[in-house]
């Protein structure tokens, strides 16, 4: 079954041409123009990735990715004709998997839709684990559900980004060890040279906002200054 890919962009010839290169890619491409039809579309049917313009004419593209992303981690390509930092930091910081730029080739985009999608399906491959390895994500606090991508905390589920929860994850498996930066990069990002330490920070400001909500009187992730992050190893 071939991969379905929704384009959300308004401006024909760009749409075209996508549309072009990932149906000869071996892909199912559908294109709508507007954030609202892709809304629809997304309610109505299930996709492998979804390319999405910054500037559509009836909502911003980071508006329309946050609302996708309170119901689903569908993988999000950004299609943007600004080239600045602050742009780029914001698309990946909301739940994005990756930003391209305008004017772009068809050909790398389809290329990076494939290794991302390649990359996502090897991850989600089921893997022989005993009892054992799986009691290490469990605690009295913390309780990791890779195949549901779901962490809870104090019993409660929180709700997460991919990259949120590659984060808590990866820190909850060591209690008290200080990751730095480049190393919850390493381990969390498909492409870690594409992120940037500003955008580690902003994932675990957003992590301890919503762990807040369950227990607003501890503070569960330490701040090392001019090392990393670590989970406290003290909590009861």
């Amino acid at each position: 079954m071939k991969p379905s890919i929704l384009i959300v962009e308004d401006e024909t010839s760009i749409a075209e041409t996508l549309l072009y290169a990932l149906t000869t890619d071996g892909f199912a491409p559908v294109r709508v123009s507007t954030g609202s039809e892709a809304m629809r579309m997304i309610g109505e049917n299930q996709f492998s990735l979804i390319i999405l313009d910054v500037g559509l004419p009836d909502v911003n593209g980071f508006e329309l990715c946050k609302q996708i992303r309170k119901s689903s981690d569908v993988p999000v390509f950004f299609l943007t004709a600004r080239s600045d930092e602050v742009d780029r930091i914001v698309g990946l910081e909301i739940g994005a998997d990756d930003y391209i730029t305008k004017p772009f080739s068809p050909r790398e985009v389809s290329a990076r839709v494939k290794s991302l999608l390649r990359r996502l399906e090897s991850r989600a491959a089921p893997l022989a684990t005993s009892d054992s390895s799986v009691e290490k994500f469990q605690s009295a606090l913390f309780e990791v559900d890779e195949e549901k991508f779901k962490i809870k905390f104090r019993g409660r589920a929180l709700e997460l980004t991919r990259y949120e929860f590659g984060l808590l994850k990866v820190l909850v498996r060591k209690p008290g060890r200080v990751y730095s930066r480049e190393q919850l990069m390493e381990q969390v990002w498909d492409e870690p040279e594409m992120a940037l330490d500003r955008t580690v920070d902003t994932h675990v400001k957003s992590i301890r906002i919503k762990l807040r909500e369950v227990d607003p009187n501890t503070e569960v992730i330490i701040t090392h200054r001019g090392v990393g992050y670590s989970i406290r190893d003290d909590l009861k």
